[in-house]
């Protein structure tokens, strides 16, 4: 890398620009990788819990933290535990299928402590409490981050 050694965008804000494989990982430069979800896109609630359960359905727990985690940082402070929680629970998940168990383990069980909380309220239609019941299986299989009520 020429210049600065960490990647920037044109604001000058650090970005990651090195290749990742489906689950995350990063690749050499220059390796062909897994197109990333593009970072600060603003979308309403109900768009990023499409988005993320979309990359979920497709094996890319990985891509569904990024859009979970973009959701937490816009969050209003009354629900930026529940998207944080989303968002481990997804990073558990690409744990999981790296072969990470341990670390899938603790942050699912992180994921599920942070959005336990919001389970009476159910905000914008997140199944609380089929996430915490799915979060203690650490199974593979992707969650319903919605049960559609």
């Amino acid at each position: 890398m020429e210049g600065s050694p960490r990647d920037r965008d044109d604001t000058g804000r650090a970005r990651n620009a090195r290749p990742r494989d489906g689950l995350g990982r990063p690749l050499p430069y220059g390796a062909p990788g897994v197109e990333r979800q593009p970072e600060g896109v603003p979308r309403t609630p109900a768009e990023s819990l499409a988005e993320a359960q979309r990359l979920l359905d497709d094996g890319k727990p990985f891509h569904a933290h990024e859009v979970l985690e973009d959701a937490w940082k816009t969050a209003p402070e009354s629900e930026r535990e529940l998207w944080r929680g989303l968002a481990q629970l997804a990073v558990g998940l690409t744990h999981l299928a790296r072969g990470n168990a341990r670390g899938a383990k603790s942050l699912l069980a992180r994921g599920a402590r942070n959005i336990e909380p919001y389970r009476a309220a159910r905000p914008h239609g997140v199944d609380v409490a089929g996430l915490v019941a799915w979060a203690g299986t650490v199974t593979p299989a992707p969650p319903r981050l919605t049960d559609g009520k």
